[in-house]
């Protein structure tokens, strides 16, 4: 039988939650800097990270009342083109290391990125699987609805490598900007799967049912982070990278789906 995953978002929530209680609760390996920062930090990121980081903001607004953290989330792709055209962002953190390279190369990220977690894919379907998807196989049918992300966007070249690897030539419905609006469409029933991270199907909750499938690990995207060459704020960027690569940081990763780098 194929594996599936069924994670509650209210889990997920408390699981967040409480670590934001617990490291606002005592300093002691909570890795938030001495020095308190201010102003206003703006971290562009890929959308599948939007609850983790979300929550990581959170924090560090907590440890640091003068701060104000806004998130732009999207395609790794669409972030990457837009920092490229002088976007102010401080914080970049992409689905992979190629997207990353586009804004290295142009010698706009500040030192070193650091890899902090890592993702794989897994066939979302809607609770239930009414269309019985079973595996990549499926999304070389004519039936089912499916949904994948567009090859220039993280998911959707590791989707490319996931089809080569098991041999399907695929067949979707639609190609989606990003791994959020893929996953949206199984959880509102306009699609009867999609290939999103296994991060994503945690996400979701008991709105979707998560399948495995071996193929999956020919395409471990490594998540890259970084600060801005350019960043407005870059003591506070520095901040929230510094959590992100933090345990509190991994603790949250992992417990949203995410694997250790």
């Amino acid at each position: 039988m194929v594996p599936r995953m069924r994670i509650d978002r209210r889990v997920l929530a408390g699981l967040a939650a409480a670590a934001l209680v617990a490291g606002c609760g005592s300093s002691e390996g909570a890795d938030v800097p001495d020095d308190a920062v201010s102003g206003t930090l703006t971290v562009f990121a890929a959308a599948s990270l939007t609850e983790v980081f979300t929550a990581l903001g959170g924090r560090l607004e907590d440890a640091n009342p003068a701060l104000q953290v806004q998130f732009s989330f999207a395609g790794s792709s669409a972030l990457a083109t837009q920092i490229s055209q002088g976007a102010p962002a401080d914080v970049f953190a992409s689905a992979n290391e190629a997207q990353m390279a586009v804004v290295t190369d142009a010698d706009l990220a500040e030192g070193e990125t650091q890899v902090f977690t890592r993702n794989v894919l897994q066939i979302a379907v809607p609770a239930g699987n009414p269309a019985g998807i079973s595996g990549l196989a499926d999304f070389a049918r004519e039936e089912p609805a499916l949904a994948v992300c567009a090859a220039e966007v993280p998911c959707g070249a590791a989707a490319e490598d996931v089809f080569a690897a098991a041999g399907v030539t695929a067949r979707p419905d639609t190609l989606e900007e990003d791994v959020r609006a893929a996953l949206t469409k199984v959880e509102l029933g306009e699609v009867d799967a999609a290939l999103v991270y296994a991060s994503d199907v945690a996400a979701a909750g008991d709105a979707v049912e998560g399948i495995a499938f071996p193929e999956a690990e020919q395409a471990v995207n490594d998540y890259p982070v970084c600060v801005l060459a350019d960043a407005p704020n870059p003591a506070a960027a520095r901040a929230f990278v510094d959590l992100v690569l933090s345990g509190e940081g991994r603790r949250l990763l992992t417990d949203a789906g995410f694997r250790a780098p």
